[in-house]
């Protein structure tokens, strides 16, 4: 089956490479094709959304990514790419929850956003913390770990 996903905007920031920590007071813009800036109707009024983007500079080798190390590092276990948040997928796409810093005509200024400058966007979801944040939820403790300067 072929499945065809419209890119709808582009990231704009200072990321030009990939990186593995510190993207927690990242700015970003994302611009949207002017046609769509009345999609952003409504969202300043959310304090977080959803990020769905195309990882374009990634390179999925089943042989390499499959089962590995998350940031091949030492200190973490051995697991498959579905167990983990990495960059280079199957499928390359991307989704962060981000806050809203700002929405003005077709540009959506976030913080948080994991992607690189020029990162092609597929789509953008309010937060809903209903859907989107479970409780009682439970990760392995490497992903604490994992996770200490990441944001």
């Amino acid at each position: 089956m072929e499945i065809k996903v419209e890119q709808i905007g582009v990231v704009n920031n200072s990321v030009d490479n990939k990186k593995d920590k510190s993207w927690g007071d990242d700015i970003s813009e994302i611009i949207l094709d002017e046609s769509l800036s009345g999609g952003l109707d409504g969202l300043s009024d959310f304090s977080h959304a959803i990020i769905i983007y195309y990882l374009d500079k990634a390179n999925f080798i089943k042989e390499k990514h499959l089962r590995r190390r998350p940031q091949n590092r030492e200190d973490m276990p051995l697991v498959g790419i579905f167990s983990q948040r990495g960059k280079d997928r199957p499928n390359h796409i991307g989704i962060t929850s981000v806050q809203v810093v700002s929405v003005d005509k077709n540009i959506l200024t976030v913080k948080g956003l994991d992607a690189v400058n020029g990162t092609p966007v597929l789509d953008i979801k309010p937060y809903y913390p209903m859907y989107d944040c479970k409780e009682n939820a439970i990760v392995p403790e490497w992903v604490m770990r994992l996770m200490e300067h990441y944001f």
